[in-house]
């Protein structure tokens, strides 16, 4: 095996037995007042997030919300979600990440399901709350706004919500010292969090306490080249023992600006929990201006960048992004999608070779993550893989019969973990069908090369079918982006009665028009085989993509929905 991230730290860590609430504890006694949170001028430290936090659960369980009982938070990101999130945990309850700008009927749905007895709302959504609240259990409505978020002395209008407080008046003479609550790691949830919906309805994914830690550690030490540890009272901590020269950004100095939900898996774990156990100031942006982002991360001096490739895509687009200093980034980490490997490279030509871009996989199935590209300086770095499972993390690739592939075939990616869930809410036979003896069927189809690296060939319900062949879309997806002037790009099945599917491209490229995309279609397709040739090019203003940066190709596929499709040219 090449020299990679495995035989610099190994494959397993120790990860010790204590609630979410411990990397909290942990970090506010060893970073104090080092700013945890930066929204808009008003910082929030270590010291300060973990009593808001104690404050917020004593709150809670005056209230008679505590262990068993499930909590939704239903914001955006602001340093309220932060407070909320830590303090529901630290009370026994269990977190259920709600989207704010979910529609009525989604939301009512999946409060109904998550069977939550209390929520955190922000003004503008508390509206779609109040009109679903009779189908659910929600009795206690916590009401927030971004004026709060600014200033905690604003006082929120709540006359329009049952059983609604303002959120700071609920927990503001309570006391800072966080509940003595027995928590059981492994039985009790941490997290009950849904899924994202981009292929049906959400399901709701149970996640205990040990499941929350675990994935937060095999990312943070992986990142940082660190190994777990607990303090005296208890807080979890990490210990960094590799060098400067390898890991740069050492422990207590990074700066990064989150755009990321905090409702989604990859906000939870890497964009909140993550930094915390870091101790990392996170800066919190709540709408994605490139503009805005590029002036930030200069005038901060950000050690980090994170996001989906939407983001980076924007980036890279914005005239601001080659003429900002910034020099103080060490390392780029993305999810949610592959990157296309012609932004990579872009990307590296812009911040240079000693810059670290890794790409990562994961669902919110396995908390957050199974893959992460390596972070060490000198490790082996595969473009176009979303790199090696993490610590105690086993991948396979299996056919449909559920034989193991060897490396280099394309299957289904089936993990095994403990970061894995514990199973779908209330739903047994798919909880079946997706854990089947300790393995995690994932949906997704990718390959293992000989040294262990991952890539992910597309989503085994986005693959194409074309006269019984398989069409992978990412594959023309990824053609379609190393073209001059492509900036977005997506391809999906048209649905024909003689061969299956016929593929079908919406590109976002503002230069062309009807004649360029008809060059942009030939260009493509004579560099594929014949059974895998674009049969139309859709210009399109953008791509539509879910909060987490994930492309909705459902809502691609509607689209095309009543459009009439004329005899293949293919054959």
């Amino acid at each position: 095996m090449t020299t990679d991230q495995r035989e610099h730290t190994g494959l397993s860590l120790d990860y010790p037995v204590v609630g979410v609430g411990a990397i909290l504890a942990g970090a506010a006694r060893r970073y104090g007042e080092r700013p945890a949170l930066h929204y808009y001028g008003r910082e929030l430290s270590f010291a300060q997030l973990y009593e808001r936090a104690g404050a917020f659960a004593n709150a809670l369980r005056e209230a008679g919300v505590g262990r068993g009982d499930v909590v939704a938070i239903h914001l955006p990101n602001c340093p309220q979600y932060a407070i909320a999130y830590y303090g529901i945990l630290m009370a026994g309850a269990a977190f259920s990440p709600t989207n704010p700008l979910l529609p009525p009927a989604d939301l009512a749905a999946q409060l109904a399901d998550s069977g939550a007895v209390a929520a955190v709302s922000w003004g503008p959504a508390a509206p779609a709350l109040a009109a679903v609240q009779d189908r659910t259990a929600i009795g206690l409505v916590l009401l927030t706004d971004r004026e709060q978020a600014l200033d905690p002395a604003h006082r929120v209008d709540t006359s329009g919500v049952r059983g609604g407080i303002d959120f700071e008046a609920f927990h503001a003479g309570a006391a800072t010292l966080a509940p003595a609550v027995e928590i059981d790691v492994v039985g009790d949830l941490a997290h009950l969090a849904y899924t994202g919906g981009t292929t049906g309805r959400s399901k709701g994914v149970q996640l205990p306490h040990r499941n929350v830690v675990v994935n937060a550690l095999q990312y943070a030490c992986w990142g940082t080249g660190s190994t777990p540890a607990v303090d005296a009272e208890g807080g979890l901590r990490l210990e960094q023992t590799s060098p400067a020269d390898e890991y740069p950004v050492r422990l207590g100095t990074g700066v990064s600006i989150n755009l990321t939900p905090w409702f989604h898996a990859m906000g939870t774990i890497g964009g909140l929990n993550v930094p915390m156990l870091t101790g990392s100031t996170t800066v919190l942006h709540d709408r994605f201006d490139p503009g805005a982002y590029l002036a930030d991360a200069e005038r901060l001096r950000v050690t980090g960048m994170s996001g989906a490739p939407p983001l980076y895509a924007a980036l890279l687009r914005h005239p601001d992004f080659a003429t900002r200093d910034l020099s103080s980034v060490r390392g780029l980490t993305s999810g949610a999608a592959p990157l296309p490997v012609e932004m990579i490279q872009a990307l590296h030509r812009r911040f240079g070779a000693d810059v670290v871009i890794s790409e990562g996989y994961g669902l919110t199935e396995v908390t957050m993550g199974a893959t992460i590209g390596p972070a060490a300086r000198s490790a082996v770095r595969k473009v176009g893989t979303v790199g090696l499972p993490v610590y105690d993390t086993e991948v396979r690739i299996l056919d449909d019969a559920g034989n193991e592939l060897p490396a280099g075939e394309p299957g289904e990616v089936c993990i095994r973990g403990p970061q894995v869930m514990t199973g779908y809410r209330n739903r047994p036979e798919e909880t079946a069908a997706t854990l089947v003896d300790g393995w995690l069927h994932t949906g997704d189809v990718g390959v293992l090369d000989a040294d262990g690296y991952l890539s992910i060939v597309d989503r085994k319900k986005d693959m194409l079918l074309y006269k019984g062949y398989n069409v992978y879309p990412r594959e023309l997806e990824e053609l379609l982006f190393a073209q001059p002037g492509v900036t977005g790009a997506a391809v999906v099945g048209r649905p024909d009665p003689d061969v299956g599917e016929l593929p079908v491209a919406f590109v976002v490229a503002p230069s062309l028009d009807a004649g360029g995309a008809q060059k942009l279609l030939e260009t493509i397709n004579e560099q594929v085989l014949p059974y895998k040739r674009l049969r139309e090019i859709l210009l399109v203003d953008e791509i539509p993509v879910s909060a987490a940066g994930k492309v909705l190709k459902r809502e691609l596929r509607e689209r095309l929905t009543g459009r009439i499709g004329g005899t293949d040219p293919f054959g």
